[in-house]
């Protein structure tokens, strides 16, 4: 049986250049402003079957107020980004700058003492190849917009470094269709949210 998983990127909990890495902020003001923009658009998912969230405030906040009273699912949590958790790419290369460097050239490298990119993607294609298909066909997952990078890249079967590809914006959706192992990025209309 195939399983339809659309993502949605959290509305931003800051501004694209005060983004910090790992950060747990809640909504922004221009955030919520962007939900209820929005919510016309992204309020039917609320109609699949199971809704899913990560642990972050911004996307439970994104979640509730679309409507999908989402469950929180430890797996979608951020990259754990070790000491360099809370600041700004700026900050972390003023400090560190060959190991920003390495980083962001080998995705197996944990130069910041956190998590590979790599093992962050395997950890989200994880979760997405867990969903169960038997609980119903439709699921819709809030996670950040890292979390969606990464279960995008793990179901193209792509290399880890096109991570660094894919620009996801906040409230952007992605659907997936297929199961473990076989997945399928699907563009929809508007009208065919749902």
């Amino acid at each position: 049986m195939h399983v339809r998983v659309t993502l949605i990127a959290a509305a931003r909990g800051s501004s694209l250049l005060a983004e910090r890495f790992d950060d747990d902020r809640p909504l922004d003001q221009a955030g919520w402003g962007e939900v209820q923009r929005v919510a016309h658009v992204l309020v039917p998912l609320a109609a699949a079957e199971l809704r899913y969230c990560s642990p972050t405030p911004r996307s439970r906040a994104t979640g509730d107020a679309l409507g999908l009273a989402p469950l929180v699912q430890p797996a979608l949590r951020d990259c754990d980004m070790g000491r360099w958790r809370g600041m700004t790419l700026g900050e972390a290369m003023a400090r560190e700058p060959e190991a920003v460097d390495a980083w962001l050239a080998d995705p197996y490298s944990a130069a910041h003492g956190g998590e590979p990119l790599a093992a962050f993607v395997q950890r989200v294609g994880g979760w997405l190849d867990t969903r169960p298909a038997d609980d119903g066909g439709r699921i819709v997952a809030v996670a950040e917009p890292a979390v969606v990078r990464a279960a995008l890249v793990h179901a193209l079967k792509s290399y880890p470094s096109t991570y660094w590809n894919l620009d996801v914006r906040p409230l952007s959706t992605a659907t997936l269709t297929g199961r473990a192992g076989r997945w399928n990025l699907r563009f929809d209309a508007q009208s065919e949210r749902v």
